[in-house]
């Protein structure tokens, strides 16, 4: 893919200023394939938390509905992305994302740390795979479009600095990390979602992949065996050739943000539908009232 068109545009603008222009085309131009992947295993890595997975092994939607939950998080997030978080989609993909969250006792670090996965998991994977290098202009423009979606999400001390986020980031990690039963049965619940996506005689390879992708920490927190050697070497020699060829490609000349074939639960999205048309059902009546916010007096 020639990069000169939209790394020339990246370059003239202003990292700070103009970050959503900046994400908008790196995330829905340069690298939608990426972002993609690497989201998913941000989410995935969110559920190395006990206090996270918790919450979402009690309310049962990823054990019910994982497809729906995982097409809920993916659109609203590109709709932010795609329009801006001020515009009016926008803001209606935030009254739907803060509407869900305002119904649970979600610690703020546990909110700040999920934010954070949004900002550095596509940063590292990208410098991985990538078909090119991200440009200092698109990391600093993912950290200030995340910090500012996250003040609009009232997520409180977010650290104004890339790199001191990205150590918050890491310093959670190595204390929150560790396993528990939810951690599995979630993970089970999003690797199963992920396999799904193939025929049946693959999934049980995509189910070996996704091992083989994620690091040991992950594993350990999810109680999942390491994938064999040779497997971990070969998905990641087959992510760099595929970068090789993408890097010969025309530049994209339309965005593929909110545009995901794997969504299953909005055909056609967006025609037809309003971010507010997605989002989670209210708690199920017979959740333990300790998971729910306390109601406003």
């Amino acid at each position: 893919m020639t990069s000169g068109r939209w790394t020339r545009r990246i370059l003239e603008l202003d990292p700070v200023r103009d970050h959503e222009e900046i994400y908008r085309i790196s995330a829905g131009y340069e690298f939608p394939w990426d972002y993609q992947r690497a989201l998913e295993l941000a989410l995935l890595r969110t559920y190395c938390v006990p206090s996270i997975s918790a919450l979402l092994d009690a309310t049962g939607e990823f054990r019910d509905r994982p497809q729906r939950r995982y097409d809920d998080t993916a659109l609203l997030m590109a709709e932010l992305a795609a329009h801006g978080y001020d515009s009016e989609r926008g803001r209606e993909a935030l009254r739907v994302i803060n509407r869900a969250h305002g119904r649970y006792a979600i610690g703020n670090d546990d909110m700040r740390y999920v934010l954070s996965t949004f900002v550095y998991d596509p940063i590292d994977w990208i410098e991985r795979y990538g078909w090119r290098r991200l440009t200092d202009h698109e990391r600093i423009a993912a950290f200030e479009f995340y910090r500012a979606v996250g003040r609009r999400m009232g997520i409180r001390e977010i650290p104004d600095g890339f790199a001191e986020y990205h150590r918050f980031k890491l310093d959670y990690e190595a204390e929150h990390f560790r396993y528990s039963e939810p951690n599995r049965r979630i993970a089970q619940y999003t690797i199963g979602l992920f396999a799904g996506w193939f025929p049946a005689p693959l999934r049980p390879a995509v189910r070996l992949g996704v091992r083989a992708m994620i690091d040991a920490p992950m594993r350990e927190a999810f109680g999942l065996a390491p994938a064999p050697a040779w497997l971990s070497t070969a998905a990641r020699l087959g992510l760099r050739t595929r970068a090789r060829f993408v890097r010969l490609m025309p530049a994209r000349r339309r965005s593929q943000l909110a545009v995901d074939p794997r969504n299953r639960s909005y055909p056609g999205y967006p025609q037809g539908y309003r971010p507010s048309d997605l989002g989670a059902p209210p708690p199920p009546p017979d959740l333990d009232p300790s998971w729910l916010r306390p109601a406003r007096p």
